[in-house]
C-alpha cells in the first residue's frame, strides 16, 4: 500500500464528510419561537378583534397557518411553559407554582431547545423565563448557561425590566418590548455587541442553524399594570387607543351585579381571588386595563414586523420557521371572573401561527380548525429539523396539517388545572372535541387567602411570604392533587357544554337527561386522557421550596 497516496485520499474523504455535514446543517431550518403572556385568542386582528392594530402578526398568519382551535394544557404560566418545552402534560412533568419543585438537569436536557442544541443548533433565549430549572431553581444558572445567547430575566419583567433585572441595565430603551427587540436584532444581525447579554461565542456560527426563543411578559396583567407613560416611552404606550371607544367583553358582569356565580361558591372561592385581578370588578377599571393590554399587543406586533425585516436583510427569511403563540388566555370579567387557572375556553384557547417558508404556497395562508395543543410544538419543530422525537414527548407532530396531508391529528383535547391554592382556584380537568366540552371539579379544601392576609396584617408578616412561599409539606399536597383522581377521587361537580351552539360556555347541560349518553362517553374519554397525561414515570424534578433553599442559607422570593 502506498501510504503517500492513501493519506490524501483519507484527507479528501474527511473534507467531503465535513462539507456534507455543513451543507446538511445549512439545509436544516432556523427556528424562532415567540411566546406572549396572558394573550387571549381574540386579541389580534386575524382572530377577529376589530380594534387592536396587529398588521404584522396578521401578515404572519396570512403567510403561514393560523390554528383556530389551539389550546394550552394548563392555564397558568409556569406549567404551561414547562409543557411547551417538554411536550408533556403537567401531570407528567410535575412543575407549577405550588408544586415545590424545579426541573431536574435530566428533564431539562430533554426539552426541545436542548435536543436541538445537542443536534447541532445554536441556541438563544431572550426575554422572560418563568420555569425553575436545576438544583436551586432560578439561582442554579443551569438554564442560563445552556444557551449560546442569553438575554433574559427569571420571573416577571414588569413593563420596565431595568427596574428588576441587572442584565437589561445597558439597553438603549426602557420598555419591555423594545428591550426584547434590541436582543432579537442583536442575535439575528449577528453583531452580538449588546452589553449585558451573556454569550458563549463571539458570534453566532454561520454554518449552524439556530433556534431562538423570544418570550414576553406581556400583555400579562402584572406587567401591563406597571405601564406609567414615562417620558422615554414610545407614543404607542402613551396615546394609542385613547380616543377609541372600547366594548366590554361578551358576558361581562360587574361585581355588584353578580347574582349567580359561574361555579358553586364552595368549589370556586372567588372571595379569595388575588387582588391583582380586582380591576375586572367595574367597567371603568376593566376598560382602562384593556386599553393598556391593547397598547402592549401593538408594541409586540411592531417587534414581529422588525424581526421579519431583519431576517430578510440577513437573507435568513427563506429558511426560518416562525411560531407565534401564548402561554394561556385570561378572564377579563366574563361571568364576573378575573384571572386564569380554569379549564374554560377563555383561558385554554390561544392563538397559534406556524409559518414555514419551505411549505408550498398553496398550503400557506390558511386556517385550520384541527384540535391542537401547546405540547405539539416541540415534536413539530424536531420533525421539521429532521431530528428524532424523544419517546418522552406526549404531543403530536403537526407537519401533516401544515402540508394538508391530513385535517386532524386527534379527536379529543385534554386540559387540566393543578394550581389549586389559597386563592380559591379549584382543581379541574376537561376533555373536548369540536362540539362538546366536559369539565370535572374536585372538593376545594384549601385554606383561605383572606384569613392569611388578616393574620399577616395582625402579626406584621410580609404579605408575599405569607401568600406565595412554598414549603416542603406543599409537595405532598400537590402530589395528592396529581394522583387523587387516578386513585378514585370523585368529582363533586361536572359541566357539559355544547360548543357548537354555546361557544361562550354559558349553559351547563350536565344534568339534562337527554345529554346523558354524551356525558357518559366523555367521562370515559377523560379517564383515558388523564391516564395518558400522567404517564408511567416519576417526574424529572428536584425539591425547590423555601425550606430547601433555607438549608443552603438562601432566602428565595416569589418570582
Amino acid at each position: 500500500m502506498n501510504v503517500n497516496t492513501q493519506f490524501p485520499r483519507s484527507l479528501v474523504f474527511l473534507c467531503t464528510l465535513l462539507i456534507f455535514k455543513i451543507v446538511q446543517a445549512q439545509e436544516q431550518p432556523n427556528i424562532i419561537f415567540i411566546l406572549t403572556d396572558d394573550q387571549s385568542y381574540g386579541m389580534m386582528g386575524c382572530t377577529g378583534n376589530k380594534v387592536v392594530q396587529t398588521p404584522n402578526i396578521d401578515k404572519l398568519a396570512k403567510d403561514g397557518v393560523l390554528f383556530t382551535n389551539a389550546h394550552i394544557t394548563s392555564a397558568i404560566c409556569t406549567p404551561s411553559r414547562a409543557s411547551i418545552l417538554t411536550s408533556q402534560f403537567e401531570r407528567k412533568h410535575g412543575i407549577n407554582f405550588n408544586s415545590g419543585t424545579s426541573m431536574s438537569e435530566e428533564g431539562w436536557h430533554n426539552t426541545y431547545p436542548m435536543v436541538l442544541r445537542d443536534n447541532g443548533y445554536y441556541t438563544g433565549w431572550i426575554g422572560k423565563n418563568h420555569l425553575p430549572v436545576g438544583d436551586g431553581g432560578y439561582a442554579s444558572g443551569l438554564m442560563d448557561k445552556s444557551f449560546g445567547y442569553w438575554y433574559a430575566g427569571h420571573g416577571h419583567l414588569s413593563f420596565y425590566p431595568k427596574d428588576r433585572h441587572e442584565i437589561f441595565k445597558n439597553a438603549a430603551d426602557d420598555t419591555q418590548v423594545e428591550i426584547i427587540s434590541e436582543g432579537v436584532s442583536d442575535f439575528l444581525s449577528n453583531e452580538q455587541k449588546l452589553q449585558g447579554a451573556q454569550k458563549f461565542l463571539d458570534q453566532r456560527p454561520k454554518d449552524k442553524p439556530f433556534v431562538l426563543s423570544v418570550n414576553f411578559n406581556l400583555p400579562h396583567d402584572a406587567s401591563a399594570s406597571t405601564m406609567a407613560q414615562r417620558d422615554s416611552d414610545d407614543n404607542i404606550y402613551k396615546t394609542l387607543y385613547n380616543d377609541v371607544e372600547l366594548d366590554l367583553p361578551r358576558n361581562y358582569i360587574a361585581k355588584k351585579d353578580i347574582e349567580q356565580p359561574k361555579l358553586p361558591p364552595e368549589i370556586h372561592k372567588t372571595g379569595d381571588r388575588q387582588e391583582g385581578y380586582n380591576y375586572v370588578d367595574t367597567p371603568e377599571s376593566l376598560l382602562a386595563r384593556y386599553r393598556l393590554k391593547l397598547q402592549a399587543m401593538t408594541g409586540i406586533d411592531r417587534m414581529v414586523g422588525e424581526l421579519r425585516e431583519t431576517l430578510k436583510k440577513q437573507k435568513l427569511d427563506k429558511n426560518t420557521i416562525i411560531v407565534f403563540t401564548s402561554d394561556h388566555g385570561l378572564f377579563m370579567g366574563e361571568f364576573g371572573i378575573g384571572g386564569k387557572a380554569l379549564c374554560y375556553e377563555i383561558t385554554t384557547h390561544v392563538p397559534l401561527i406556524i409559518y414555514d417558508p419551505s411549505e408550498k404556497k398553496q398550503n400557506r395562508g390558511r386556517t385550520s380548525d384541527a384540535l391542537v395543543q401547546s405540547i405539539d410544538i416541540a415534536p413539530t419543530l424536531l420533525k421539521k429539523a429532521g431530528i428524532p422525537v424523544p419517546d418522552t414527548y406526549q404531543g403530536r407532530d403537526l407537519s401533516p396539517l401544515l402540508s394538508e396531508e391530513v385535517n386532524d391529528v386527534r379527536d379529543y383535547l385534554y386540559t387540566e388545572n393543578l394550581w389549586s391554592t389559597q386563592f380559591g382556584n379549584p382543581r379541574c380537568e376537561a376533555v373536548k372535541d369540536k362540539r362538546w366540552k366536559y369539565i370535572r371539579y374536585y372538593k376545594n379544601e384549601n385554606f383561605s387567602a383572606q384569613k392569611k392576609i388578616e393574620t399577616a396584617k395582625q402579626m406584621g408578616i410580609k404579605m408575599t411570604a405569607m401568600l406565595y412561599k412554598v414549603h416542603d409539606p406543599d409537595i405532598a399536597l400537590y402530589r395528592s392533587f396529581v394522583e387523587g383522581p387516578l386513585q378514585g377521587e370523585h368529582a363533586v361537580y361536572e359541566e357539559l357544554f355544547d360548543l357548537e351552539n354555546d361557544p361562550d360556555e354559558t349553559t351547563n347541560l350536565a344534568q339534562l337527561t337527554q345529554h346523558a349518553p354524551v356525558l357518559k362517553k366523555l367521562r370515559a374519554v377523560w379517564k383515558e386522557k388523564i391516564t395518558f397525561a400522567r404517564g408511567d414515570e416519576a417526574p424529572k424534578v428536584l425539591r425547590y421550596t423555601s425550606d430547601s433553599e433555607a438549608e443552603r442559607g438562601v432566602i428565595i422570593e416569589p418570582k
